[in-house]
């Protein structure tokens, strides 16, 4: 990595927002093949048939051990840790002492004393910063996805999802699959290698996530592919996976909350490069304007005060009173098809949405207006080819929260930045109706209940 730390990059350019808009930084990296059929039917599998999703290669991972590994990440994340022994998972949130969000991840407990941080880079820098410069008996080891590292991953992570999942699992078994509770992890045989199960639901249907050594993930993988034929199996690529959390409404990327004077130090020490790109329609100077707190993106259920950890004071206080909540925004569709049509007109035409991920920055943030008023931020959009719409996930104030309330999102930067994945446009009004958040209704009923 570069030796130039992100405090002195920011130092250089000005000011956080400055560096930020324009740096060469990916809005995600998926090194996946982009379809296996097409993203559409892709789609379709994880609630008609079964898809099979490869995981291995688009996060980071920190494995963390040490006699302190389980008090330090108590310290540092909002959630209780009561009876997370080994062969468990979490979605683990972290905050700065301000109570305002820096990233989440999913935790495993593979076994005692030896833990998994699994996310994209922002939650796994914050931890590997405090394991490295706290008094924490601690060793960690970082692997970065497989855009950026060198040599294989440590483990293969296939995910099976869809309603004949568990057919799928009966057959790959050989007998009946035991009652496993949500995030929690088994152990079965399958291809004559052992394989961690984690009990799982990413699009509201019945899933599986298989993790094993990657020496192994080969033969695994063909004795999924054969086990899933007669059940309507298909592998899904990058372009179905990366709209999988808008049915769901988890938001990847929301901004991470380290700009401030008391994260001077995490700044110091994280390398310029390692931190991702801004983009949209806001345009304030201050970051701290693009800042959330778990209560607006829907992580308030997560916050347990049963502990002592980095943000708990403010935490309580925003808890008294939360000013958003996360929304799903059905943008209308012939604003929507607008935009694509100023492609083929003369003149300057409006941002280029891309399908079926439409996002273009690492932290996507567009304007959300209600009577020409900022009422919230927009940050992750695409088209849900089994609901036949196109929304994005949002954070807005609450008392307008309301579905069928009427909003507008503000597509596009003005000025246009330099960041990859900008090409010269006008911005654009693009009218929206608030919707629950998961969209999709199953998804409501069951999984997130």
């Amino acid at each position: 990595m570069s030796k130039v730390s992100l405090e002195a990059a920011i130092q250089s350019a000005g000011s956080a927002v400055r560096y930020l808009r324009d740096v060469a930084f990916p809005a995600f990296e998926f090194p996946v093949a982009p379809e296996f059929t097409d993203w559409i039917s892709e789609q379709a599998a994880w609630k008609e048939t079964c898809v099979l999703l490869d995981q291995s290669h688009h996060m980071s991972d920190l494995f963390i051990t040490g006699p302190d590994a389980g008090n330090m990440l108590r310290y540092l994340g909002v959630n209780s840790f009561e009876n997370f022994g080994p062969g468990r998972a979490k979605q683990y949130v972290v905050t700065n002492e301000d109570g305002y969000f820096i990233g989440d991840s999913v935790l495993f407990h593979l076994e005692e004393g030896f833990y998994d941080l699994v996310s994209n880079p922002s939650s796994v820098n914050w931890v590997q910063f405090h394991a490295e410069t706290g008094d924490w008996n601690v060793t960690v080891e970082r692997e970065a996805n497989s855009a950026r590292r060198q040599g294989p991953p440590r483990f293969y992570r296939y995910e099976l999802q869809g309603p004949n999942a568990l057919s799928i699992m009966q057959t790959l078994i050989g007998g009946p699959v035991p009652d496993i509770k949500f995030f929690h992890m088994t152990r079965f045989v399958i291809a004559g290698h052992a394989v961690w199960a984690l009990r799982h639901g990413m699009a509201g249907q019945p899933g599986f996530e298989l993790i094993g050594p990657w020496a192994d993930g080969a033969d695994v993988m063909a004795a999924i592919l054969q086990a899933g034929e007669g059940f309507g199996l298909l592998r899904g690529g990058a372009k179905a996976y990366a709209v999988a959390n808008l049915e769901s409404a988890w938001i990847p990327r929301p901004p991470s909350a380290v700009f401030g004077p008391k994260e001077k130090a995490f700044r110091e020490w994280l390398p310029a490069e390692a931190v991702g790109s801004l983009g949209g329609s806001m345009d304030s100077e201050d970051i701290a304007d693009y800042y959330v707190t778990p209560f607006d993106i829907g992580y308030g259920r997560l916050i347990k005060f049963d502990h002592d950890f980095i943000g708990r004071d403010a935490l309580a206080k925003m808890a008294e009173n939360p000013r958003r909540t996360k929304v799903s925004l059905e943008w209308n569709i012939d604003d929507v098809m607008s935009v694509q049509r100023s492609l083929f007109e003369p003149g300057l035409p409006a941002k280029y949405i891309a399908l079926p991920k439409s996002r273009y920055a690492f932290y996507q943030t567009d304007k959300v207006l209600h009577d020409g008023k900022l009422v919230g931020i927009s940050m992750d959009l695409g088209h849900i080819a089994n609901e036949r719409a196109f929304i994005s996930l949002a954070t807005i104030d609450r008392e307008l929260s309301t579905p069928g309330t009427e909003v507008v999102v503000v597509w596009g930067e003005k000025p246009n930045s330099k960041k990859l994945g900008v090409e010269p446009h006008r911005q654009v009004e693009i009218r929206a109706t608030v919707a629950p958040a998961p969209y999709v209704s199953s998804i409501r009923e069951s999984y997130r209940k």
